[in-house]
């Protein structure tokens, strides 16, 4: 069982956020001015007390743009929607995969779909021990 809890004792520490963007292709004069401080947990999470982070292990998402060792953001107050990427328990083991829905008035239950063409689509019925630990928001990537 996976246990989490959030403590706001630790005040924001905010950093500074350039005024320019840099260029990803031909270089550009940097105007060197901080615009305004940034809090990250203000940016990056919207529910506090429903978020948590936790470590990739795999490549089974590696064409989503998360690698063995990324740190994601997942936030359990966002309801999953299909296409999202999700964490998920499914029989007892932890996964994080994009999930798509099948829920109809014929066929509940959905499928864990990988971003990598080695590993098939889970199907996911009413007869399995599935729950949805979380949306993924973000992903902390080391280049």
């Amino acid at each position: 069982m996976l246990f989490f809890s959030y403590s706001p004792q630790r005040a924001p520490r905010l950093l500074p956020l350039m005024r320019w963007s840099v260029e990803a292709g031909f270089p550009s004069p940097a105007e060197g001015q901080i615009d305004e401080a940034l809090d990250l947990n203000e940016l990056l999470i919207e529910h506090p007390h429903a978020t948590y982070f936790v470590r990739v292990r795999g490549d089974s998402m590696r064409g989503a743009g998360i690698h063995h060792g990324d740190l994601l953001i997942v936030d359990r107050a966002k309801s999953a929607k299909s296409g999202d990427v999700i964490v998920a328990a499914l029989n007892g083991e932890f996964t994080v995969k994009r999930w798509r829905s099948t829920l109809n008035r014929h066929q509940q239950g959905g499928e864990l779909i990988a971003a990598h063409p080695h590993y098939p689509p889970i199907k996911v019925s009413h007869e399995d021990d599935f729950m949805i630990w979380g949306v993924v928001c973000y992903t902390i990537h080391r280049p």
